[in-house]
């Protein structure tokens, strides 16, 4: 594993997809959960699975659901080499029906769930593990095989600071509270781009 001393002083770029991809991914995400929720057949997947303009494209992504009480699932996938359609569908459907946080999402909440696909870039390793930007930049630490993530939106839905966010990091990838100090742990920043709709909606363009 390279040093901090080998880090990168630069920040992640911003990610941003054409609209065209953003709205394929908006409605693969939507009958995926539909189809988890057992609200649809497993066909209409299917089909779905035929809009995919962005077919050369491989990213990590994260899918949130979330009701007006606030959060209702959110699962990622983090290889960055799958196909982000692929990765999308595996994502939302496992938001509506394995995050082992709550019961599977069922078919008569869909009209009040809200939707998120979050497209995240590439991560850029730290010198400085407190230089990523708050509410801008996610952040990645990783040590002997393990490592914790947490999302940009973090930070200003649960009103924490840079420090606070990488002990938490470091909590999710079963390491103490303070690893990020360590010069052996990685800490890595990432942009994303995050777009979203409601899980049941007359308009696909979505928001964001």
């Amino acid at each position: 594993m390279p040093t901090r001393s080998d880090a990168a002083t630069e920040l992640p770029a911003a990610v941003v997809l054409p609209p065209d991809v953003r709205r394929c991914l908006l409605h693969l995400a939507r009958t995926a959960v539909a189809v988890a929720a057992r609200a649809l057949p497993a066909q209409d997947l299917e089909a779905a699975l035929v809009c995919d303009p962005g077919m050369d494209l491989h990213a990590a992504v994260f899918v949130t659901l979330t009701e007006p009480r606030g959060l209702r699932g959110c699962m990622g996938i983090l290889d960055a080499n799958r196909p982000v359609a692929e990765a999308v569908v595996e994502a939302a459907a496992c938001a509506a029906r394995t995050d082992p946080r709550f019961p599977p999402v069922q078919p008569r909440e869909l009209h009040g769930l809200e939707l998120d696909i979050s497209v995240l870039g590439t991560p850029v390793r730290l010198a400085d593990p407190q230089a990523f930007r708050l509410g801008i930049d996610g952040i990645l630490v990783e040590r002997d095989g393990r490592r914790g993530l947490l999302l940009p939106e973090v930070a200003s839905t649960a009103g924490i600071d840079q420090v606070e966010m990488l002990e938490i990091a470091c909590r999710k990838a079963g390491l103490p509270s303070g690893a990020w100090r360590d010069p052996r742990t990685s800490v890595s920043a990432f942009r994303t781009d995050r777009f979203g709709c409601p899980a049941v909606a007359d308009d696909p363009a979505g928001k964001g």
